[in-house]
């Protein structure tokens, strides 16, 4: 039994064709519909047409990412009960178009946030990188976030407004763009002084709080996913620590393990992201498959190489923190007891060779994830064959 190999797409106005990515190896891809607001429901007849679009160029989608959670939802706003009624329709329409898993987060504000999105490497390829200091920096100084100061010891203060001083206007900018403006993936994007203003709807959202909305969001979506089919997998926190003053409580196994205990339905699932959880040193990474496997409805796998300081960038499939092959040797174990196949992607691929001059979503250009797809599919066969 071996992983369902697929590749992120974003839709027709992808850079990345389907056609690029069925030959790179992949079966399936998994997308959404980015173009539908956060909060709406999501068309029965929209899914369908991009479910045979997909299945023209001979692809499957069975995987959803993302299916956003209205920021309502995750403050517990006036309007929860119309944003939890629109999630349920949407999953019955995913549902009856082939979907089966749908992978969310539960990040306040911002999806996965880097200070870098062309950091250059020795080979001279380009990667995502997140470096504490800059990101203080942005959150001092460009940001000016009313009480950031208390949120820093004095060596990042002091470092924070070194790297500030040091960027010319130009460098300010791309700063600013590149964690306000909207990543792969995320559907929303903020000017400075929106993103200041939205911090303020969490000012009394703690990390007891967020954990509570979250919970009382699946307890309100699970017995609609149990009844229609589908696995609901959430995508840890990236990076997993708290940032600019806004908790994040889905970062550690602990984490995960309280929302599996506190909503029990065979629909609450994880999405098992080996960079996300990788940053932090303390999360055992194979360790976590084979205790959660049961939970493990979608895999990210990719590889970050942890900095000193906090900071980590993302490294080669096989390289970096990871220990990539215990973690696919784990998940095949999983397989081979469940006797079923979870969804994969390569993750975060680098932008290398004939790629550095395209326009490519960052993160997203097609060499380095066919690179790593075929890494990863490498591991797992050898994995499969020594083990018989």
């Amino acid at each position: 039994m071996l992983m369902t190999q697929t590749m992120r797409w974003f839709g027709p106005d992808d850079p990345v064709s389907l056609r690029d990515i069925r030959q790179c190896g992949a079966t399936e891809v998994v997308t959404a519909l980015h173009e539908v607001p956060n909060g709406a429901v999501w068309p029965r007849d929209a899914i369908e047409a991009r479910r045979q679009m997909i299945a023209a160029a001979g692809l499957g989608w069975t995987v959803v990412e993302s299916l956003p959670v209205h920021e309502g939802i995750k403050t517990r706003g006036p309007d929860w009960d119309e944003l939890i009624d629109h999630y349920r329709q949407s999953l019955r329409h995913l549902a009856a178009c082939g979907i089966t898993v749908v992978t969310y987060n539960f990040m306040p504000l911002l999806d996965w946030t880097r200070t870098d999105l062309a950091w250059p490497l020795p080979d001279g390829a380009l990667a995502l990188r997140f470096e504490p200091e800059v990101l203080a920096a942005y959150d001092l100084h460009i940001l000016r976030r009313p009480g950031a100061g208390a949120d820093y010891d004095a060596a990042t203060l002091e470092a924070a407004a070194r790297r500030f001083h040091a960027m010319d206007e130009g460098a300010r900018d791309t700063l600013a763009a590149t964690i306000l403006a909207g990543l792969p993936g995320s559907e929303e994007s903020f000017t400075i002084d929106e993103f200041r203003a939205a911090i303020l709807d969490y000012a009394e959202v703690d990390a007891d709080r967020l954990r509570a909305n979250h919970v009382a969001f699946l307890a309100a979506v699970c017995p609609v996913a149990d009844e229609v089919g589908i696995r609901l997998v959430v995508h840890p926190d990236d990076p997993p620590f708290p940032i600019f003053g806004l908790p994040r409580v889905v970062s550690t196994e602990a984490d995960v393990a309280h929302l599996f205990a506190e909503v029990p339905n065979a629909s609450n699932g994880l999405c098992f992201c080996a960079g996300s959880f990788g940053v932090r040193a303390d999360n055992d990474l194979p360790g976590m498959v084979e205790r959660l496997g049961s939970r493990i409805g979608f895999l990210h796998l990719r590889a970050v190489q942890r900095e000193v300081g906090g900071g980590f960038h993302e490294a080669a499939h096989l390289e970096g923190d990871a220990n990539m092959v215990a973690i696919i040797g784990a998940v095949h174990m999983l397989q081979r007891r469940a006797g079923r196949s979870i969804p994969m992607r390569p993750d975060h691929g680098h932008q290398m060779l004939d790629d550095l001059n395209r326009r490519t979503n960052p993160g997203y250009s097609l060499l380095g994830r066919m690179r790593g797809l075929a890494e990863l599919r490498g591991v797992e066969r050898g994995i499969a064959f020594a083990r018989g």
